[in-house]
């Protein structure tokens, strides 16, 4: 039997780099450019600070950075964290469990887009997501116990199972295990968003992972970005991105093993239990709006996962009108809108733009 085994940097790392050779390419003699990095969530992050001189950016970033770091322990599926200690909690079929107003605000939000997405989003499938190995940096190449799925994947855990009043939450289904590894890169960007503009920050770009909010200009034009290709080390295209836009991607590239020559990603069909198919890669670009870091990360996944068939229709219904698809014969499917903004680099992929 073949088998291969990817850790989370899979594709993540490659990504990063693109995202920091695009922002930093013709730098010359401009103002300072300040760039820190770290690895939270499973990724390498990177702020970029510009224009600013450089004790100031350096105690911006380094001020996001320990964000990171808070919301990573805050929010960790599999290692004692708040969001354990509620899994805990609901899976003894508690009733009104406490928890902090800023995690009952991100449950509520990741609810919220749950339903918009008919549930493909779905973080409360935290137990699919540790039988299929993704609880971890390692992923063995091993398939799950298929009943132990059938059967995770027959209680029907939900986002609309929750009721979340006064910071309490009940959970109707006790199944219901959260992993916010869709959500929480994209909450972080707002984060930082955030902190970067209260310490009068109004130029910089922060990158998780393939996950990139931008806030201002370098010297007065976009930054710009990689969208990566996912069968290629190269990035598939580059896109401008104005003040205030986020972009987020899904791929089957990222976290995924594979056995007998067959891919098994992270992105998983909750209705199904197993990891969606049809789909190598999902791009998403969310105009300013508040929450577009969270949206970014969450709107590309029930895309990633409808696929060719339902992914425009998903995208409509999550009221996101810059959408790309790679599908599995990797073909590119592009909104019309989103197309406008690309300078596409792969020359032979075949293309075809949607209204």
């Amino acid at each position: 039997m073949n088998h291969r085994g990817h850790r989370a940097l899979s594709g993540f790392s490659l990504c990063a780099l693109w995202f920091s050779f695009f922002a930093l390419a013709g730098c010359g003699r401009e103002p300072p450019l300040h760039q820190q990095e770290s690895f939270v969530f499973g990724t390498r992050v990177e702020v970029l600070v510009y224009g600013v001189e450089e004790t100031r950016a350096r105690g911006a970033a380094s001020a996001v950075l320990r964000e990171f770091d808070r919301l990573h322990r805050l929010l960790h599926a599999w290692q004692p964290s708040e969001l354990t200690a509620l899994n805990e909690s609901i899976a003894r079929g508690e009733q009104g469990i406490p928890v902090s107003p800023e995690l009952a605000a991100i449950l509520a939000d990741a609810a919220a887009i749950a339903a918009s997405s008919d549930q493909l989003f779905n973080p409360a499938i935290g137990k699919l997501v540790g039988l299929w190995g993704f609880h971890g940096d390692e992923f063995r190449p091993v398939l799950p116990d298929a009943k132990a799925v059938e059967a995770a994947a027959r209680a029907q855990p939900r986002m609309s199972d929750l009721a979340i009043e006064s910071n309490r939450v009940t959970s109707r289904n006790r199944a219901v295990q959260f992993d916010l590894g869709g959500y929480a890169k994209g909450y972080a960007l707002d984060r930082a968003a955030a902190i970067l503009r209260s310490q009068g920050i109004g130029n910089a770009l922060v990158n998780i992972g393939g996950n990139v909010m931008a806030l201002g200009s370098k010297g007065g034009k976009p930054w710009r970005v990689g969208i990566q290709h996912p069968r290629a080390p190269t990035p598939l295209a580059t896109l401008d991105l104005k003040d205030g836009e986020a972009i987020g991607t899904s791929g089957d590239y990222q976290r995924y093993f594979e056995v007998d020559g067959k891919r098994y990603c992270h992105l998983l069909d909750p209705r199904t239990g197993r990891p969606a198919e049809g789909a190598q890669a999902a791009t998403v670009l969310i105009a300013p709006r508040p929450g577009a870091g969270a949206l970014s990360d969450a709107a590309s996944k029930p895309i990633f996962i409808a696929g060719l068939r339902d992914w425009r229709d998903m995208a409509r219904r999550l009221g996101i009108e810059h959408v790309l698809l790679i599908d599995d014969k990797g073909v590119m499917h592009v909104t019309a809108a989103l197309r406008e903004r690309l300078t596409i680099n792969a020359a032979d992929m075949k293309i075809e733009i949607l209204p």
